[in-house]
């Protein structure tokens, strides 16, 4: 028996491996994943042995609604309920909101209330910080002036310049007695050993987002928690696509620019961004959070500007923001204006574009000229003829790399958040975007867009057509791995 094993060893693998291989399948197809997915993993599967099934286990592992991701504990909190409770508007008020200029973009608003719970709050007052140095200076001023508590949740901390200055005042404050909770993804961020020791030694409250052993080789891995969010005495809130590292900031010295976009706000949203951090926090220190009126100061905010904060990712049950970019997109009368780093959509977002541009709708789409990574620029790529055959413009940002993630939709709806255009986003890992229906802000937005539209080129669709068949063979491949980028 042993000779026979010595003898045949390769055989008995490679049998082992396309059983493994047959039971994936099976299991894909009860899974009930859209056709190209599930051809995409097939492909993988059988023609990759062994690498395919490593790639399954890494990427094709469904957890959503499984007990990994059942956070709910702190939304049963009856502070938070009460909370809720006051911010949820009845019929009435939405009917008159519908009135005042939404029309029959009031769907948008309910549809992200009632799959999510996320209510809409009136009293807002809202900054866009367009690029890292602006960003950094107003929270750092915010930290400094901070009270009573700092909450900080982030896909990327690197304890680089800018990453160690934050970190320092951190420790400062948290040895001032102030309450600071630092939330990190174990994979986008890189933090030294001595960095940590110091975080936990000031007092400050730190952990990582689902560890993994080898942080370097799981960049891809799923289920990471790729957002960027900051409450500051309950009062401020931050968000949008703005990591901490150098990366994101514009040094005079730096060679390489970095456009991007973040908001701060202060009013009710900031309610439902401290909730979204809370029960978070509560599943990466697996310990119950004693919930406290100071989490939610009472402090009423004069100016009205109407906004809705959407997260979504594998604990909840809808896909909540593809949901609201879809039926923005598809609510479109005069134009839809779109940055985003990555673009790798779904059908259903390239549909509901195609249609809107055949509409008489503006349809622009905003995507950087050189992109972070390979396979994500070709795949991007293999989605601009669809976006060529409808009509739809397309510019690509030459000034630095663009990481932005906007949409705007006719002066009156816009977001800024973390999700981007692609599937990763819209289905795998966790994201948050503010939602903003308010003529003000979508303007400012418009404006930021077109202001960015003299750093870019508008593409061109013969010089595209006429592009080399290596780079439709590189576009074609990559287009395999999309599901999974």
């Amino acid at each position: 028996m042993i000779e026979f094993l010595k003898e045949n060893w390769l055989v008995i693998i490679i049998v082992l491996n396309y059983l493994l291989t047959i039971s994936a399948v099976i299991t894909i197809f009860y899974r009930n994943l859209n056709p190209t997915k599930t051809l995409t993993y097939i492909i993988v599967l059988v023609f990759f042995p062994f690498l395919g099934l490593l790639i399954y286990y890494l990427f094709g592992q469904e957890y959503r609604k499984t007990k990994i991701f059942n956070r709910k504990n702190i939304l049963n909190k009856q502070i938070i309920k009460e909370l809720n409770s006051q911010l949820n508007l009845d019929n009435k008020a939405l009917e008159d909101l519908e009135d005042h200029f939404l029309n029959e973009k009031i769907r948008l608003v309910k549809l992200i209330q009632n799959n999510d719970k996320t209510p809409l709050t009136l009293y807002n007052k809202v900054k866009i910080l367009k690029n890292g140095e602006n960003k950094f200076k107003k929270l750092f001023e915010d930290i400094n002036a901070a009270k009573h508590h700092i909450h900080l949740e982030y896909y990327i901390l690197k304890d680089d310049t800018i990453g160690t200055e934050l970190l320092n005042l951190l420790c400062k404050k948290a040895k001032l007695g102030i309450e600071v909770r630092l939330s990190v993804d174990d994979v986008g961020a890189s933090i030294s050993g001595d960095m940590k020791q110091k975080i936990i030694d000031s007092g400050i409250e730190f952990y990582a987002f689902m560890p993994v052993l080898y942080p370097k080789f799981t960049s891809r891995m799923n289920y990471r928690n790729h957002r960027k969010i900051v409450v500051i005495d309950g009062n401020i809130g931050y968000l949008g696509g703005i990591n901490i590292a150098d990366d994101y900031v514009n040094a005079p010295d730096k060679n390489k620019y970095w456009r991007d976009t973040h908001i701060r706000i202060e009013g009710e949203a900031v309610i439902t961004l401290q909730i979204q951090f809370l029960i978070n926090w509560e599943f990466v220190s697996n310990s119950k959070i004693n919930i406290i009126a100071n989490y939610f100061p009472k402090k009423p905010c004069k100016a009205k500007l109407a906004i809705q904060i959407a997260a979504s990712g594998p604990d909840t049950d809808w896909p909540n923001i593809l949901d609201a970019l879809f039926s923005a997109i598809t609510s479109a009368k005069k134009y839809i204006y779109i940055t985003t780093p990555y673009f790798i959509p779904n059908d259903e977002i390239i549909m509901a574009l195609q249609i809107a541009s055949r509409s008489g709708v503006d349809v622009r789409l905003l995507i950087p000229n050189e992109s972070d990574s390979w396979t994500a620029k070709y795949a991007t790529n293999s989605y601009l003829q669809r976006l060529f055959d409808a009509d739809i413009k397309i510019y690509r940002y030459t000034k630095g790399f663009l990481h932005a993630k906007t949409l705007v939709v006719d002066g009156i709806i816009s977001t800024i958040g973390t999700s981007n255009m692609d599937y990763r986003s819209f289905s795998i890992n966790f994201e948050i975007n503010a939602f903003f229906y308010d003529k003000k802000t979508s303007e400012n937005l418009k404006d930021i867009f077109i202001e960015d539209l003299k750093n870019s080129i508008e593409m061109s669709l013969e010089i595209w057509k006429n592009r080399s068949n290596l780079e439709k063979l590189k576009e074609a491949y990559c287009k395999l791995w999309a599901p999974l980028l």
